[in-house]
């Protein structure tokens, strides 16, 4: 039976097939895909709307790019404001554009799913054919991993640069153990930062996958709301869509960290872990304590990396207060196909450009990073 092509229009829709499609982190599973879109976080209405393609050979799939059509670049993480605005100017449009991503989740993962070298070109062929028929000018993909990133280089779509901060695991015995690679001085910074908080009387405690209860969604909830309300913001995520992780935690991996104090819990904060990583997403407090975000975004998380044995946590990108806490800059990139000629030679010097400065950020990061010269992934 001869392999076929389809676009569809939810998830859902993907979901109906067996597969054979490998995932290695929490954000490549269609279930997560699945949480998001039928929560009503990530569709039409939020602009997000459905175009993925997949193949499938006996009612099999054995291809897949999860792709949204968009009419805005909210909740993207990569910022592409200036390029919309340039096109605007010229009497063009830039949306709808093509976006393929895992909605608000910047994280680094596979984009072009199949065993196949042959079938993952001819998917990104069809998905440019559409483009055409369409008349859509743009396509982008955002946080590939390294494999994604060489055959989107192949099929010459433009690379451009970032960068994020990550914590390696060198073989920590425990938190003290780490930080004993810190220079005196800001080792002493972050013994004070957690001291504050143990004088303060808050005490921490997480739950994995395997002990979080519904209840503990509807409290987390609660702080995750606080953070956007704050910012005079509605939260990306609906409340159905951490039930929706909880039906699928085993495959999904949910931790999540508790700050309480007076017996009462007033923070928390959302991981997901995946065999080699753990991915920090999302956070809350109903209280206004120094260091308290600190210590349940990071210095927990780094903890619980030393104690599982966990090689990378990645807490999300940007902030620079992140290195002297020990995390260290890396280049992440994203990849664009831009259909028209004048268009594309433009993003192209100015992503050549960004990517000479990314790299000067990067080495001069060096300058600030905690750790003894001895003990620095940058050297």
């Amino acid at each position: 039976m001869p392999i076929s092509f389809e676009f569809a229009s939810s998830i859902s829709e993907v979901r109906e097939y067996k597969n054979e499609l490998k995932s290695t982190n929490p954000f490549e599973f269609l279930d997560y895909f699945y949480a998001l879109e039928q929560s009503k976080s990530a569709c039409k209405e939020t602009g997000w709307t459905p175009k993925h393609i997949y193949s499938k050979e006996k009612n099999n799939i054995n291809g897949f790019i999860p792709i949204y059509i968009k009419d805005n670049s909210y909740g993207e993480f990569v910022f592409d404001q200036q390029w919309a605005y340039a096109l605007q100017r010229a009497n063009r449009n830039y949306f709808p554009k093509l976006i393929t991503a895992t909605p608000f989740t910047p994280c680094i993962t596979n984009k072009l799913f199949s065993d196949s070298h042959s079938l993952k070109n001819k998917l990104i062929d069809m998905t440019l054919d559409m483009m055409e028929q369409e008349n859509i000018e743009t396509w982008h993909i955002l946080f590939p991993d390294e494999e994604s990133k060489k055959i989107f280089k192949e099929k010459n779509f433009i690379k451009r640069s970032g960068y994020r901060f990550v914590w390696h695991n060198k073989g920590y015995a425990d938190f003290d153990d780490f930080l004993s690679k810190f220079t005196s001085r800001q080792r002493k910074n972050i013994n004070n930062e957690r001291r504050s908080l143990s004088k303060e009387k808050i005490e921490f405690f997480y739950k994995d996958y395997d002990d979080i209860k519904n209840s503990d969604w509807d409290l987390f909830y609660r702080f995750y709301c606080v953070t956007y309300h704050e910012r005079m913001q509605n939260p990306y995520l609906t409340r159905n869509f951490f039930d929706l992780v909880h039906a699928k935690k085993k495959n999904l991996r949910p931790v999540l960290f508790f700050a309480k104090k007076n017996n009462e819990i007033i923070a928390a904060s959302l991981c997901f872990e995946s065999e080699k990583t753990l991915y920090g997403r999302h956070w809350g407090s109903t209280s206004h304590i120094k260091n308290l975000h600190f210590e349940t975004c990071y210095y927990q998380g780094i903890e619980y990396c030393i104690q599982k044995g966990i090689e990378i946590f990645d807490p999300g990108i940007q902030g620079e207060y992140k290195i002297r806490r020990g995390f260290e800059p890396i280049e992440c990139n994203s990849f664009h196909f831009i259909k028209s000629d004048d268009f594309r030679e433009a993003i192209k010097n100015f992503c050549n450009q960004e990517a000479i400065e990314i790299k000067n950020y990067i080495e001069s990061c060096k300058k600030y990073t905690p750790f003894k010269k001895t003990d620095r992934i940058i050297k």
